[in-house]
């Protein structure tokens, strides 16, 4: 005989539910061919259900499990990956479905949703996502706690109520965990998914790509500074540096990448400020000249870049101490200049023509600076996202030619003109200012506000920072790239959700601004609370720790949330009501065997009353237990139970002897008719 245990209606039906709620958030990254499949292995339990149609045989199973591989090789170009095997652990959870059938099949089933819940994840971890995530959890509960009922069990509501009173009672010691449990390291790394894409800047950039970039609105990254918030033209945040020019393209030099501790000295003010940046699949980090960070695997690299060895693939924490005045290498050696002054050996005659004019009537670098900048506030340049197409030779084309373009069109031709006229100089990528979030007092910085500046080399005075853009568009730096665009502010890309768009009235701008403070304060005490963040947090609330007394911590934290949760759940304080209603019970049941039963809905009074015109020999007894049991039941008297019990006591001593008298005289009675 089969032991099978069948699955009830009510736990194939939150089953169904739970998985078109985990399946629900993976959608954006999933071939569509999965929704097919879930139709119609859904479609086959729900007729198997209904006793129409069969179980697959095993060679179904096969064929199924086979055609999913296929479907995953290629719709993703093989097997192994994480986004590979993302699609194959939904497949399979899918499957699943038609394949179960018993109650332990649907567990391994329910328990494959819980690690679904936790690959969504990898593809978005913010706020909305992290609260979503909680209906697919509770639908699963809900699938667990129906498998254990009967089959005749086919109410879902109160299932469910039920599923969310255990998650709303598992929450405070989740809460405990997550604040005390150390963070371990990861025994592995799972690449970024490939769906999860990420925009930003990069390792080489042409003017394209910058004015491409600035028509984002992805965040790069929010600010919270320990004091005031300062000026935005001093809101420059460094990125990376390119020295490397081919005619096309800036980028990167070797030398720049290298963990070298370049000279500098520290000058004026500090700022000290805290950023949340976003994943960029880079691996340097953005903070304001000269940068120090308080991490051990982030390094000041030899252009003044930090940078850690592995790209940020996730929202990283981290804490920065900058001195925008700081005095950066005033002896570099011939090598760093070197590098500063390299030019490719042919094209854009024109500018250095120039350049070699420029260096002839001006004798300092700090004057044939100062010559570009009033030629580009002094000649008609305009600043727009739409450059006009230039020539092989790019510098040439807009200096002399079109006389319009972007931040990095700036930079880069004044870099080269320094160049040429024997200044070393380089460009300098990353973002100036931010948006001023009042809600939380931060900035958020976004790929808008990508930016490019020029720093040139001075003997004394070493790296001195200057920004060409700010003498065509200072409404750029001053306000924003918005103001500075003007008409080709709806350039700018953006859904017709995104608030950004809808920014001049005034509730939903206060909607925006509250709601980017919630996902601030997610990723800064939610996804970053690890490593040192969780062990400042700890020091700040219990002192010095360690593992002895984060163990203590747990162990006597936990247990005060059972004792309160149990305190909760079995209300003690109701404890003496239920025992007044025992002895009710026992004083029912006492006069029951002495042949006066409780008639159906006859009240305490009464019965009392009744047993007592039956036993009048104990009707003083009867009517001071049922006295003081109205008194505590009903009219809210403080009663002691232990005066209910010796009434109670009195009683019972009292019929047993009466019983037997009562007896004794039947059977005389009986022998003396």
């Amino acid at each position: 005989m089969s032991s099978v245990q069948p699955i009830p209606r009510n736990g194939l039906i939150w089953l169904l539910v739970a998985q078109v709620l985990v399946i629900l958030p993976h959608l954006a990254h999933l071939p569509l061919w999965i929704i097919g499949l879930w139709l119609g292995c859904a479609s086959w339990r729900v007729q198997i259900f209904r006793m129409r149609a069969r179980y697959p045989r095993g060679w179904v199973n096969a064929v199924m499990m086979i055609g999913a591989a296929f479907g995953v090789y290629f719709s993703r170009g093989g097997l192994v990956g994480l986004d590979a095997g993302v699609v194959l652990l939904i497949a399979a959870f899918i499957l699943k479905l038609v394949e179960m059938r018993s109650r332990r099949d649907a567990l391994v089933l329910v328990f494959l949703g819980f690690f679904a819940v936790v690959t969504s994840y990898l593809f978005n971890d913010g706020l909305l996502s992290g609260l979503y995530s909680l209906a697919p959890i509770v639908a699963l509960l809900a699938a667990m706690i129906g498998l254990q009922q009967s089959p005749a069990g086919t109410h879902p509501w109160p299932t469910l109520r039920l599923a969310g009173a255990l998650l709303l009672q598992a929450i405070p010691l989740m809460l405990v965990l997550f604040v005390l449990f150390p963070r371990l390291g990861p025994l592995w790394s799972l690449p970024q998914p490939k769906d999860r894409g990420v925009t930003g800047l990069a390792d080489s950039m042409s003017p394209g790509d910058m004015a491409e970039l600035s028509r984002s609105n992805a965040l790069a990254f929010r600010a919270s500074f320990e004091g005031p918030i300062p000026e935005r033209d001093r809101l420059y945040w460094r990125a990376v540096t390119f020295e490397r020019f081919d005619g096309r393209r800036w980028s990167q030099s070797f030398s720049s990448q290298l963990p070298r501790a370049p000279e500098w000295s520290p000058q004026g003010a500090p700022v000290a400020y805290s950023i949340v940046m976003q994943p960029s699949g880079r691996p340097w980090l953005y903070a304001l000249d000269v940068a120090q960070v308080d991490a051990g695997d982030v390094r000041l690299m030899s252009d003044f870049h930090l940078a850690r060895p592995r790209p940020v693939d996730k929202p990283l924490l981290y804490q920065a101490t900058s001195w925008p005045e700081a005095l950066r290498e005033p002896g570099a050696g011939p090598t760093i200049l070197g590098r500063a002054l390299e030019l490719p050996s042919t094209g854009n005659l024109r500018s250095r023509a120039w350049a070699a004019d420029l260096r002839r009537r001006h004798q300092t670098p700090k004057a044939t600076v100062q010559a570009l900048l009033s030629h580009f506030n002094q000649q008609p340049y305009r600043y727009t996202l739409r450059p006009s197409p230039v020539g092989e030779d790019i510098v040439d084309g807009f200096l002399f030619d079109t006389l319009d373009g972007f931040c990095i069109h700036y930079a880069g031709a004044m870099t080269f003109v320094l160049r040429a006229a024997g200044i070393p100089a380089r460009v300098v990528a990353g973002y100036q200012g931010g948006e001023t979030n009042p809600s939380g007092n931060y900035l958020s910085v976004r790929q808008l506000d990508a930016h490019a500046w020029v720093e040139y080399w001075e003997a004394g005075n070493g790296w001195v920072s200057v920004d060409p853009t700010f003498q065509v568009a200072p409404e750029r730096i001053e306000r924003g790239l918005e103001e500075a665009l003007g008409a080709e502010q709806d350039l700018i890309e953006g859904a017709i959700m995104d608030l950004r768009r809808y920014r001049d009235i005034g509730w939903l701008n206060d909607l925006r601004f509250g709601w980017d403070s919630l996902n601030y304060g997610w990723q800064r005490w939610v996804l970053n609370y690890h490593g040192e963040r969780q062990l400042e947090v700890l020091r700040e609330l219990f002192g010095k720790v360690d593992a002895r007394k984060l163990g203590l911590l747990m162990v006597a934290t936990g247990a005060l949330l059972v004792v309160l949760l149990a305190l909760l759940l079995l209300k003690p304080w109701r404890r003496e009501q239920d025992m007044q209603l025992r002895q009710f019970q026992r004083f029912e049941h006492l006069l029951a065997r002495h042949g006066m039963g409780r008639r159906a809905g006859e009240g305490a009074r009464d019965f009392a009353q009744r047993a007592a015109e039956q036993l009048p020999d104990v009707a003083a007894q009867i009517h001071t237990f049922a006295e003081l049991y109205e008194q505590a039941r009903y009219a809210g008297q403080p009663t002691d139970l232990a005066e209910m019990k010796a009434a109670l006591g009195r009683l019972r001593r009292q019929l047993p002897w009466r019983a037997r008298v009562s007896k004794l005289r039947a059977d005389m009675n009986s022998e003396n008719p």
